[in-house]
């Protein structure tokens, strides 16, 4: 199945009653790269009154969140709330709070810790993750303006293309569209193109 996640880090900022929420968010592909991001985000921030997080990641399932000294369920489930609603995966939000002293409340807490990882999702440079094969492509001069025609219909990201004696594209093609793709492509070139694929792996698709 298809998956989101982040190509890199982001961080954005707000301010509410003079409490500043510093909201970084990370890829992270288990629970220790995890526990390694939020720790790295507490030293950065040792006086900070409260680091809360949450993470979700792709294998198990697994989800976990800490409001790290405020009211219960007022900052992590929100935060996880955002992971959620964004569809991210291997993801990981820590909201840093330096405290301005004006209590929010519960319904303003949650909305700060919210707004803060919702901005800093907004942010980030998401990834689509597909099941895909990369593909080499030999064909003769005469298949290539029919062959690049052909590209388009299956959502095919092109990555290489060298040209000499013959042309060997190099294709990176959603799994769900590689047997359609060879089918169409052995009757457009009377199976004179060579397709070779690799093995199935995720990749980008955004």
């Amino acid at each position: 199945m298809p998956y989101k996640t982040l190509r890199a880090a982001a961080q954005e900022s707000i301010v509410i009653e003079k409490s500043e929420f510093i909201a970084k968010i990370a890829p992270v592909s288990s629970a220790e790269e995890a526990a390694a991001f939020i720790d790295s985000v507490r030293a950065e921030h040792r006086r900070a009154r409260h680091n809360c997080y949450a993470y979700s990641l792709r294998e198990g399932f697994e989800t976990r969140f800490s409001d790290d000294g405020e009211p219960q369920g007022m900052a992590g489930p929100p935060i996880l709330d955002v992971i959620q609603k964004n569809g991210l995966t291997d993801v990981c939000i820590v909201v840093t709070r330096y405290f301005g002293g004006i209590l929010l409340g519960k319904g303003g807490l949650t909305r700060a810790y919210s707004s803060a990882a919702a901005k800093a999702a907004a942010s980030a440079d998401i990834m689509l993750m597909c099941e895909s094969r990369t593909a080499s492509v030999k064909l003769g001069y005469p298949q290539y303006e029919k062959v690049l025609r052909l590209i388009p219909e299956f959502e095919i990201k092109t990555l290489n293309q060298d040209f000499a004696d013959s042309i060997v594209l190099e294709l990176l093609i959603k799994a769900e569209f590689c047997e359609p793709f060879s089918k169409k492509l052995a009757d457009l070139t009377s199976g004179q193109a060579e397709l070779t694929l690799s093995d199935i792996h995720y990749a980008d698709f955004a």
